[in-house]
């Protein structure tokens, strides 16, 4: 399965597709012109504990390192995956 991802410089979705059906997505906003904030990471019941959203987070942030931003991780699941991934803490 392939990440997907649409944004500009306000907002953005990663995202998974099956069958041009959305089953799992990390929506995020711009603060500022140095911060994105994560705000929503859902998975469909179906795919609950497939590591989707885990994916998801790692592709947020690849994205920040790419485009040298940091994260502020305000959905619970984002937050959870991003600092207990000790990889990850030079992103927040």
């Amino acid at each position: 399965m392939q990440i997907h991802h649409e944004g500009n410089r306000k907002k953005g979705v990663f995202y998974y597709l099956e069958n041009e059906t959305k089953i799992a997505e990390m929506t995020y906003t711009y603060s500022g012109t140095d911060k994105i904030i994560i705000n929503h990471t859902g998975v469909s019941e179906a795919y609950n504990g497939t590591g989707l959203g885990k994916m998801l987070v790692k592709a947020g942030v690849d994205f920040a390192r790419t485009n040298n931003l940091k994260i502020i991780p305000q959905c619970p699941f984002a937050k959870k995956i991003i600092e207990h991934t000790p990889e990850y803490a030079d992103v927040l």
